[in-house]
């Protein structure tokens, strides 16, 4: 399955770092929108301004990751991964001691930036994965992930008890921690005859998405990207504020939940996707995944009870299916030395629904939350998000094929 020479000690590497990460994020879910809403005063003003930090972080995402990825094609995978560690870790200091709410802007600016090197830690997988076994790979990523979030959302909560700044002390720990793993254990990954030169018309965000229009089915899936994490963002900008409002959910009710939801993920992405593959293939496990998701994300939306907003989360599992597959019917379609550019184009392409979805479920949750309501329904957001996905599901039936065989570098 691994390609590189101590192949497997590089997946482990990579698989913890993506946890410790994860974890590290993960940390801040919970309080974060209650910092933010102790700045400026009330819940629904909190919605929007929590899509607005969201926006940000996602925007310096769109702007970094084609820069990092293509970088990450010339120097190789390690420095950039090492560096973006360190950067979390002084990210995370900076946000703790945040006097306001724009030194809490800058500091998500940042983030922004340094978690960009999310793009190399697929490009990394890439390189030491054979091309058919790509979808298995990632969703051993995904489950790192998912691993992340059962932790790291558990400890943010009980942290947060603490106070709102305490889990962001602990999160740049959990940055440096991960530096340091890497700085002893990384071996490189992109040998020097496959490395590409850097290049400003590749790696300016614009320049990058040229790389998708290549081929029709590139830019179908670019669309399906954009519409999955347009939709999945739903939950990083009104989640919190809306299990508070209709459930009177605290941080360690919402921690104790997200942790529910990436153990879940953890089981489908490691568990199940590649036996799912097995039988369907990659496309028709995306198809499924993204069912799975509107099915939840409809529930969630009109759930009058917390069991029922918990039982969403079943159905909601199976989108778990979707990300890894998606990746890999992307990676099959360009050579080795495209990699880096490919997952920073794909990233560009996430980062700009990680704009535009904030600010958009932020408005709506503004519009449908609280006593001055104009569509008095807190779960609006959640029912929108689900229709977004059932438009995915038409483009990925009609408007992408399965790859007959990956190209050559």
């Amino acid at each position: 399955m691994f390609k590189l020479h101590h192949g497997r000690a590089a997946l482990a590497f990579i698989l913890i770092t993506a946890c410790l990460d994860i974890v590290a994020m993960g940390l801040i879910i919970p309080v974060l929108p209650q910092l933010i809403e102790g700045f400026v005063g009330s819940n629904a003003q909190a919605g929007v301004w929590t899509g607005v930090f969201v926006a940000l972080w996602a925007g310096m995402q769109f702007v970094a990751s084609p820069v990092i990825g293509s970088l990450s094609d010339q120097y190789g995978r390690r420095p950039v991964i090492l560096l973006s560690c360190a950067g979390l870790a002084i990210d995370y200091v900076l946000m703790a001691v945040a006097p306001n709410l724009w030194w809490l802007a800058v500091g998500r600016l940042i983030a922004g930036v340094t978690s960009s090197s999310f793009t190399t830690v697929y490009a990394y997988m890439a390189d030491i994965t054979e091309p058919e076994k790509r979808a298995r790979a990632y969703g051993l990523i995904g489950a790192a992930f998912s691993g992340g979030f059962v932790l790291g959302p558990v400890l943010g909560g009980f942290i947060g008890e603490l106070g709102p700044r305490a889990p962001f002390w602990t999160a740049a720990v959990m940055s440096g921690l991960a530096f340091l793993y890497g700085a002893f254990v990384l071996p490189e990954s992109l040998a020097k005859d496959k490395r590409m030169k850097f290049s400003w018309a590749r790696a300016n965000p614009i320049g990058s998405l040229i790389l998708l229009r290549r081929h029709a089915d590139l830019t179908s899936l670019a669309v399906v990207t954009f519409l999955l994490h347009f939709s999945h963002h739903v939950f990083s900008t009104v989640f919190v504020l809306y299990a508070a409002l209709r459930y009177g959910w605290g941080p360690w009710q919402v921690g104790l939940l997200l942790a529910m939801v990436g153990a879940m993920d953890m089981v489908v992405q490691a568990g199940l996707t590649g036996r799912i593959v097995d039988r369907l293939g990659d496309r028709r496990t995306m198809i499924l995944g993204f069912m799975g998701g509107t099915v939840g994300l409809a529930m969630m939306g009109w759930a009058p009870t917390p069991w029922l907003f918990i039982a969403a989360m079943l159905p909601n599992a199976l989108w778990g299916v979707a990300m890894p597959t998606l990746q890999s019917l992307m990676t099959r379609r360009v050579g080795e030395d495209e990699q880096g550019q490919l997952q920073g184009a794909s990233m560009s392409v996430g980062s700009i629904a990680g704009v535009m979805s904030p600010l958009f479920f932020g408005w709506i949750y503004t519009l449908s939350a609280g006593p001055q309501a104009v569509i008095p329904h807190p779960g609006l957001a959640f029912f929108i998000a689900a229709g977004v996905m059932l438009i995915a599901i038409l483009i990925a039936r009609f408007g992408a094929r399965e790859p007959q065989q990956s190209p050559a570098a």
